[in-house]
């Protein structure tokens, strides 16, 4: 079954009366395999699962696409349907707000901050957007109360600050981070992408192919870090890369010493679309 919910108050009393352990995958819509991907784990891993469909106006700049952002509901309910069709005996609970209100009442000055993740990469390129995005998942948090939330790891960033907002106010959430779903050139699946031209997704492939290159001269070896930034300089005179840099995998920090585990995040721009994508890898 999938059943559709547009008000708080709705959601709210449907999850009182609902008793089985529930995941959960918060969307600003505009489906695509990605999301699918997520919802196929929730739908694996639990009997019930909630579903949030909101295009969230707390973590866009003034200056980004809020307004233009698409919005497919219909569409994506088909292919919300088309996947819950496959898990006899599951139910899917779409919440797909009307307005804004229906998630931040009027006057409500709730925000929720991470500072350790906020202020670098992209916080430094989007000021105030993990506020937003902080703020919001815990507002959907506090209203369906999961047992698991799933987020994809293409936003890598952003699945920290979700998992350190969950630790740090001791939430009953486990957070889990789902692998990158790609197009068969390489190119991480966005709803952004969208925007891109043929010509423009051509040229987006030089994100993938870049921090694969990175990886393989890497090749888990912490020697072979000095290699690999010379090479970021390299890339980095291409003035479309907004960023492209090693960090550990954990804790985001530019000091490699004593890492395990490095992730190579990049966001290459193309025009006002902004495409994010990452690689980790194991080192010694």
């Amino acid at each position: 079954m999938v059943k559709l919910i547009h008000s708080t108050q709705e959601l709210t009393e449907y999850r009182l009366t609902e008793k089985r352990l529930a995941g959960f995958v918060p969307t600003m819509g505009n489906l695509h395999a990605g999301h699918i991907s997520l919802l196929e784990k929730a739908l694996a891993d639990n009997e019930i699962v909630y579903f949030s469909i909101f295009v969230n106006p707390k973590q866009f700049g003034p200056s980004e696409d809020f307004k233009s952002y698409p919005r497919t509901l219909e569409y994506d309910l088909s292919l919300i349907q088309k996947c819950e069709s496959q898990f006899p005996n599951k139910d899917v609970i779409v919440f797909a707000p009307k307005n804004s209100q229906e998630v931040f009442p009027l006057n409500d000055d709730l925000q929720v901050s991470v500072t350790h993740f906020n202020r670098i990469l992209e916080g430094e390129f989007r000021p105030d957007h993990f506020d937003g995005v902080s703020t919001v998942v815990f507002r959907l948090f506090d209203m369906i109360k999961p047992n698991k939330a799933y987020f994809g790891l293409k936003d890598y960033q952003q699945y920290l600050v979700i998992r350190q907002m969950t630790k740090d106010l001791a939430l009953p959430t486990e957070v889990i981070g789902m692998p990158i779903i790609r197009e068969e050139t390489g190119l991480a699946l966005s709803s952004r992408n969208h925007y891109l031209t043929e010509e423009q997704k051509e040229s987006a492939l030089i994100l993938s192919k870049s921090l694969k290159k990175l990886a393989s001269l890497i090749n888990g070896k912490k020697e072979n870090l000095s290699v690999a930034k010379e090479e970021i300089n390299t890339l980095l005179t291409d003035s479309k890369w907004n960023y492209l840099e090693m960090r550990d995998t954990e804790t985001l920090s530019s000091d490699l010493t004593h890492s395990l585990k490095i992730t190579i995040l990049g966001v290459y721009q193309l025009g006002s679309t902004r495409l994010l994508d990452n690689l980790q890898m194991e080192i010694e």
